[in-house]
């Protein structure tokens, strides 16, 4: 490890390319200058300054000696930086899991407002479908996860609260078969045509919700994937009603009226209580807060990205 001293002089005689005006740079004689790099050179034994040429330079090992010790020194910088975050209760990192049915744009308001903290945690944000979210938190891959849907898993530690419900419409292109069939469809209808479906990010048992057995599926990897899917008529399902308000007024989906209606689907905010810190604990009060939880649930009108 060089002191600062050492890597100051390294530098110097780089960017300059002489002693006299190294020695100059770093405000002292230039017989000091020439003392401290013999020095160096003797502690690593190995010649780090081309003396043979008008300019003075580094050798290759010069070269390496002064990056890696930079390197060094930031990196030495940094872990005392984050020793003193975890010292006074803030996580090294908070790994976020949302649910893929809640949009990102939504949270970077709230990534702004967590930044101005200065708490100096690395944020990331993910995303995984059904119950690969659940997963992430039982395996350790998520910190908090986000709109996790069903009930929440038998899981050690795990604490969750509501973050609200989401209303579905069962919506199929006007140009689709079902779109002529009279209300309220029946399953032995909806059945005979093939559902889109968001595929489940689950490593173990993936599920579709809203298919019925046997019923024939295109798996789409995003809940906008699916309402473009539908809305060119490749399929038909359950969407978010608030997400396709606009579609729905402008004819471009239409609603069908079920004779088994979904009910809507409550979600989830859960992390675990052993592993709570200050950042934990500054999002969660985030997703408690009304507004906010309103936003993610009602999302972004389809509308603004479908033109």
């Amino acid at each position: 490890m060089l002191s600062h001293d050492e890597l100051a002089l390294l530098e110097a005689i780089r960017d300059s390319g002489s002693l006299s005006r190294a020695a100059a740079r770093l405000g002292k004689a230039p017989s000091t200058i020439s003392h401290a790099a013999r020095q160096l050179e003797g502690r690593f034994d190995a010649l780090l300054f081309d003396r043979r040429r008008y300019r003075l330079q580094l050798t290759p090992a010069g070269q390496l000696l002064t990056q890696e010790a930079t390197r060094l020194i930031l990196d030495v910088a940094r872990l005392s930086q984050r020793v003193k975050q975890v010292a006074s209760g803030w996580e090294d990192r908070l790994h976020i899991v949302t649910d893929e049915i809640l949009e990102f744009e939504i949270l970077l308001p709230v990534v702004r407002a967590f930044d101005a903290l200065g708490s100096g945690v690395n944020l990331r944000i993910t995303h995984e479908v059904l119950g690969g979210t659940w997963e992430a938190l039982r395996e350790g891959r998520a910190d908090l996860v986000v709109g996790a849907t069903n009930e929440p898993p038998v899981m050690p530690h795990l604490r969750w609260f509501e973050l609200g419900a989401m209303e579905w419409v069962f919506a199929v292109s006007p140009r689709h078969p079902l779109a002529k069939i009279a209300e309220p469809l029946q399953q032995n209808e909806v059945i005979r045509h093939r559902a889109v479906v968001v595929a489940d990010s689950s490593r173990n048992v993936g599920r579709a919700y809203g298919v019925l057995g046997g019923q024939p599926t295109l798996a789409v990897p995003s809940m906008r994937a699916k309402v473009l899917a539908q809305r060119d008529g490749l399929g038909v399902g359950w969407l978010p009603r608030r997400r396709v308000a606009t579609l729905l007024k402008s004819g471009q989906l239409v609603e069908k009226r079920m004779a088994d209606p979904r009910e809507p689907n409550v979600l989830y905010v859960a992390w675990r209580s052993d592993q709570e810190g200050r950042a934990l604990a500054w999002w969660l009060e985030q997703f408690r807060q009304p507004r906010l939880a309103k936003r993610l649930i009602q999302g972004l009108d389809m509308h603004d990205h479908t033109e």
